[in-house]
């Protein structure tokens, strides 16, 4: 069954967010990405910003081929991007995960992303090359398109799940405890900090989708 996955990543992590930076009370709003050849092209508007000034930084990025705008008005733009994807880790996850972006929506500090993915495995494999790529990706629901409150301990990636019920089988969080980060780091072949941040998101992550109750509109 398919998953869809509502996440948050800053502005820096990313080829495109560096690409699209906007500065101010202004946002970018992905359209459509339209195929052509091995490429992808995105459309996008550019809301309450200065275009001619946005597109000038735009094309003088050295991973963009070329933009231009589409259509105007009075407040908002329609731009099109022919950039080189293969440098954006979060886009080259996307594709090698059969992963759909849904929506996509960037702010001066942060883009978030509605994906959607063929399966849990799926998902969790683009969470894990987002983490081995060093991108700080926060997500803020997880469900099934049929079953919108099924499964929320999904949100977890592979890796996350594995720290964290290593640490819980080997007594990290008992009083006394019963391990060190240093240990399980030891155990998972990776390094300290790396079992730091893992638990960190992987607490964050469980908290989020079990406890915290889902903000309601007014």
């Amino acid at each position: 069954m398919s998953v869809i996955v509502e996440f948050q990543i800053p502005s820096a992590d990313f080829e495109l967010g560096r690409i699209l930076h906007v500065e101010g009370v202004t946002s970018i709003e992905l359209e459509t990405l339209v195929p052509i050849g091995e490429a992808t092209v995105p459309l996008f508007w550019i809301h309450n910003t200065t275009r001619h000034s946005f597109l000038e930084n735009v094309q003088r990025h050295p991973a963009v081929n070329d933009a231009s705008e589409v259509d105007v008005f009075e407040d908002r733009a329609l731009f099109t991007l022919d950039w080189d994807a293969n440098h954006d880790h979060v886009f080259r996850a996307i594709r090698e995960t059969d992963g759909q972006l849904l929506s996509a929506i960037g702010t001066p500090d942060v883009w978030e992303f509605e994906l959607r993915f063929p399966n849990h495995d799926a998902l969790s494999e683009f969470t894990s090359h987002c983490e081995d790529a060093q991108v700080s990706l926060e997500a803020t629901r997880v469900y099934n398109p049929t079953k919108p409150d099924a499964g929320p301990w999904y949100s977890l990636s592979k890796p996350q799940r594995e720290a964290i019920t290593l640490a819980v089988q080997n007594g990290y969080y008992d009083i006394p405890r019963g391990c060190t980060t240093k240990e399980l780091a030891d155990e998972l072949e990776i390094s300290d900090q790396a079992v730091t941040e893992r638990l960190r998101r992987a607490i964050v992550a469980l908290v989020s989708y079990t406890i915290i109750p889902p903000k309601t509109e007014d």
